[in-house]
């Protein structure tokens, strides 16, 4: 699980971000990359990016692999998945940082880290394999 504290101001809501054993390794892969590596060895962030070098990488992914990735296209994926393997909206809203509309599921669901992490186990999403 991740906390995230990226929004500074009270317009949005910074909620958790979670990581399966797939990202877990790649991000292992990539420390250990960056442990040789000037440029990226010592960041004090672990991904610094702007919007010029977002744009720039999503064009460079398409260019290689010839798949037409965007952010968007993740996020309609993920939350297709998430509602294939069982989980109910609101939390699939819960885990894209909407606020759910409905009564029921603004003021009567629990959205503690922990029970999002539950769901989240449990749906035991998988992308690479």
């Amino acid at each position: 699980m991740i906390i995230r504290n990226v929004h500074e101001g009270s317009t949005k809501k910074s909620w958790v971000g979670f990581f399966n054993q797939e990202a877990y390794d790649a991000l292992i892969q990539y420390l250990n990359e960056c442990k040789n590596n000037p440029k990226c060895s010592n960041k004090v962030k672990l991904f610094t990016f702007t919007f010029r070098d977002k744009s720039t990488l999503w064009r460079e992914a398409r260019d290689k692999t010839g798949l037409a990735i965007t952010p968007q296209i993740l996020r309609d994926w993920f939350c297709c998945e998430l509602g294939e393997l069982g989980v109910q909206d609101r939390y699939v809203d819960a885990f894209c940082g909407r606020v759910p509309k409905s009564v029921l599921a603004r003021h009567y669901t629990d959205y503690s880290p922990e029970r999002l992490k539950r769901i989240y186990d449990r749906a035991n999403l998988k992308v690479l394999s």
